[in-house]
């Protein structure tokens, strides 16, 4: 896809939501079955992930563990965005990794020390991009890709979460 293609996809819903804002905001879905032992099936419309304690809490490893969820979904955000940005303003990104790595002190969530944070401590993200870019154009896509990168910019701002029990 190149820049004009992307544009024109997105004019007629730059336009919609210019005209009716209302219709710009929409409410995404996450359903998950709490399963046998400690595990959560989680749908993610095309495949069902289950998700399990960390080897570091007790789990075996085999099921996903939710913060490697949560940095894959950065990842994978922060991907689409670059590679969007990218096209949008021609610059010609040809491959490249993204990757996020975030460090946990598990004494916080195993509740074995109240000093140890449950969470991640820091994340770091980072993106090795071919061909090498220009100063000018690292500083666009950096820009631009924190600026409309969804996860990343929900975990650098953060947001209020709203908890119900039934």
């Amino acid at each position: 896809m190149n820049a004009a293609d992307l544009k024109a996809l997105q004019a007629p819903l730059k336009e919609q939501y210019r005209n009716q804002p209302e219709s710009g905001l929409i409410t995404l879905k996450a359903r998950g079955n709490i399963g046998e032992g400690i595990s959560c099936s989680v749908s993610t419309g095309r495949a069902l992930a289950e998700a399990g304690l960390h080897p570091a809490t007790g789990g075996t490893g085999l099921q996903l563990c939710s913060g490697d969820m949560l940095l894959e979904a950065l990842v994978a955000c922060a991907g689409v965005t670059l590679r969007a940005v990218a096209t949008a303003t021609g610059i010609d990104i040809t491959d490249g990794m993204v990757l996020a790595e975030g460090d946990i002190d598990f004494r916080g969530t195993l509740g074995v020390s109240k000093d140890a944070p449950v969470g991640f401590k820091t994340i770091r993200l980072s993106f090795h991009l071919k061909p090498e870019l220009s100063k000018e154009q690292l500083d666009t896509i950096t820009k631009l890709t924190e600026r409309y990168c969804v996860v990343y910019q929900t975990l650098t701002k953060g947001v209020a979460i709203e908890t119900t029990y039934q």
